[in-house]
């Protein structure tokens, strides 16, 4: 089987590239390098992977490549909403716009497996969302993820993945990320300034994200044209309460201010039970995550590796 990844050299594609070719899948990355990483080059060995340096816009530089693949997984993007609001016209070109151009070039053969986003359910403190409750978009990157998943559900094979606040160590860092910056900041700083530190959100390791791609790989007869939240379900939890998790294994002080806004107003608690009735489950906890990123600063500094 053949599996065509757009930024497959990021955060995430890195990382699922890698269980991909482990499990005998045929890999082609498409890949501008726009963050000048060698996250690739533990796994440039295995002879099942194509790599085309390309911005994923420039879609004849790979059509054949991808009219050849049985899967596509749109990576490539603009991620996270400080990142998109300082750049909008990209993030429209890349995020949206070419995103949906993307999908015409795909045959109806052809399966997509979209990562989106559940902070599209913006601030909903009424209950517990699923994947029919109302969205709610704040942020310019997640009224972009919102319009591509609306694109997607017009294609004839197609999983659209609302990922949680992802977090963990790979090849391709983000330090911008919730978890990964609290526990640097902890780490580094010894100290965290909170605002509004009730916000609840719900979080993912990273790679749960990628063994959620394969599982719907082999399990399309279950997932295929839905829709599936992709968490934790025991990390539901507020600003306040992931810094408690990370105290248990870092000494640090927790600062709120309850002045300051946080420019990013989402605050839900998410449902994971669609996906997991699919006999997906996520088996990294928020506690390996930290473990995982403390070992990781010890050794490395990631202050570069981020989006913003």
């Amino acid at each position: 089987m053949k599996v065509l990844i757009t930024g497959g050299a990021g955060y995430i594609g890195s990382l699922l590239c890698e269980l991909l070719l482990r499990n005998k899948f045929h890999v082609t990355i498409v890949d501008n390098f726009a963050y000048s990483e060698n996250s690739l080059s533990n796994i440039v060995h295995y002879k099942k992977l194509d790599i085309l340096k390309t911005d994923f816009r420039n879609f004849k530089n790979y059509k054949k490549s991808l009219s050849q693949s049985d899967v596509i997984i749109p990576l490539a993007g603009m991620v996270g909403a400080p990142l998109c609001n300082q750049n909008p016209h990209e993030a429209l070109s890349i995020n949206k716009n070419n995103q949906k151009k993307l999908f015409k070039l795909i045959s109806k053969n052809q399966i997509i497996l979209m990562p989106t986003t559940n902070s599209a359910y913006g601030t909903n403190t009424k209950g517990i969302c699923d994947e029919n409750s109302n969205l709610n978009p704040i942020s310019t990157y997640a009224k972009h993820k919102v319009d591509v998943e609306k694109a997607l559900m017009k294609q004839k094979n197609w999983v659209s993945l609302r990922l949680a606040t992802v977090f963990g160590i790979s090849p391709r860092m983000r330090t911008d990320l919730l978890v990964n910056d609290f526990v640097q900041r902890a780490f580094f700083d010894k100290f965290i300034v909170l605002f509004e530190s009730h916000f609840k959100r719900n979080y993912i390791h990273v790679r749960d994200v990628c063994r959620v791609f394969l599982h719907c790989i082999e399990n399309l007869d279950r997932c295929n044209n839905n829709i599936f939240n992709v968490g934790l379900s025991s990390a539901n939890l507020s600003k306040l309460e992931l810094c408690k998790e990370i105290k248990k294994q870092i000494d640090f002080e927790i600062i709120l201010n309850e002045i300051k806004k946080d420019p990013d107003q989402r605050n839900y608690i998410v449902s994971n039970k669609k996906i997991e009735k699919t006999g997906f489950k996520a088996k990294y906890s928020i506690q390996d995550g930290i473990s995982e990123l403390i070992n990781g600063y010890k050794c490395l500094k990631f202050k570069k590796y981020s989006n913003i």
